[in-house]
């Protein structure tokens, strides 16, 4: 079937929409992708949300802003489904919805996604599975990371042989490792763009590092390197997965924007050192997805850790737009009752499938009974 995957991710660029043909085991074509970016206000509500949420951390009522966000969100998803519809000239018949996260503490067994699954179904008349990110929390698991089975389908796909990493480089970063053995074992290593586009931003120098021109032009502090390596997500006593706010910047304020963004570079590749330190064999090839892949300074820095880096754009993959397309073959994967995470995933206690099938009202499309 034709699925319409979105992500909309912590860095905070807008709402990723991209199109897959996939029966949920087996991804048969790719089609358009589109970016519907935030606005500034847009941006703005979604900042006061994510802000609110790091305040109230679970306890008590939610927070009313996290409606602002739901308006903000609902209407760029629903921008970027009329442009990759018009592009497709077809219209899905499946839609992978994740939301927003504006909150994620694995430890309390809860992750804040705000964006209204049955609104989204009614506006486009097209039935959505959402929630698989809470089911898999609700089961055991830490709800991330989500999208190891789409990974495996990618290396199957290519014809990658194991043992071989997917690296996605967004807010946080994220590995899965397919052994020799067809293990699968995923985990996010640490942060990835997200801090680099905090400081950034906080220094009004715009949104992230453009090409990594900061970096370049910085020194990693070795002292502060060593200090937040000391985290104990390093020693593995910490979840599994990450929030991009897990890990603090104040001692930013005393380097100057090119030493911290090389510092917050370096600390990006030594975290994902770390973690393929642990791996039960080296990967022969990691293929890196998602905005850091377009940094050459942090690219570098990576092959000289971990050895052959290749974009996911080398392999004629869209490299920005992976995880909008797992959430295609994962919404997929639900509607089959396939497996979505797995022990080696997420830590949940054994394979799970999840996600809720939320129909359109209006009656104007009805997915078919499977």
């Amino acid at each position: 079937m034709l699925v319409l995957g979105y992500m909309s991710g912590t860095s905070l660029d807008g709402v990723d929409a991209a199109l897959v043909e996939t029966d949920g085991a087996r991804i048969e074509a790719f089609g358009p992708s589109f970016l519907s970016p935030f606005t500034d206000s847009e941006r703005a509500v979604i900042e006061a949300g994510v802000d609110a949420a790091l305040a109230w951390n679970g306890r008590g009522p939610a927070r009313p802003s996290f409606g602002a966000v739901e308006a903000v969100v609902h209407a760029a998803h629903l921008r970027a489904a009329e442009a990759v519809i018009a592009q497709a000239g077809r219209r899905p018949e499946l839609i992978g919805f994740h939301g927003q996260t504006v909150l994620h503490r694995p430890e309390q067994r809860l992750s804040v996604q705000v964006g209204d699954a049955q609104a989204l179904a009614d506006a486009l008349g097209i039935a959505v599975v959402a929630g698989m990110r809470q089911d898999d929390l609700a089961a055991g698991g830490q709800g991330a990371p989500l999208v190891p089975a789409y990974h495996a389908a990618l290396a199957s796909k290519l014809g990658l042989g194991a043992p071989v990493a997917f690296l996605n480089l967004g807010g946080v970063a994220n590995l899965t490792f397919i052994g020799s053995d067809g293990a699968l074992i995923a985990f996010d290593t640490g942060p990835a763009n997200g801090l680099i586009d905090q400081v950034v931003q906080s220094r009004g120098a715009g949104r992230y590092d453009d090409g990594g021109r900061f970096a370049a032009a910085g020194r990693a502090d070795a002292a502060v390197l060593a200090h937040l390596l000391s985290h104990a997500h390093f020693r593995g006593e910490g979840p599994r997965s990450l929030d991009r706010y897990d890990f603090p910047l104040d001692w930013a304020d005393a380097c100057s924007l090119e030493d911290a963004a090389a510092t917050l570079t370096a600390f990006t590749a030594d975290s994902v050192a770390l973690a393929a330190a642990g791996l039960p064999e080296a990967p022969r090839l990691w293929v890196i997805c998602g905005g850091g892949c377009h940094n050459p300074v942090l690219m570098q820095a990576l092959r000289d850790r971990l050895g052959e880096c290749r974009s996911a754009d080398d392999f004629g993959l869209r490299s920005d737009f992976v995880e909008a397309e797992a959430m295609a073959f994962l919404a997929a994967r639900s509607l089959r009752g396939l497996p979505l995470t797995y022990p080696g995933t997420t830590g949940v206690p054994q394979p799970l499938t999840g996600g809720t099938l939320w129909r359109p009202r209006n009656g104007s499309w009805l997915l078919q009974d499977q």
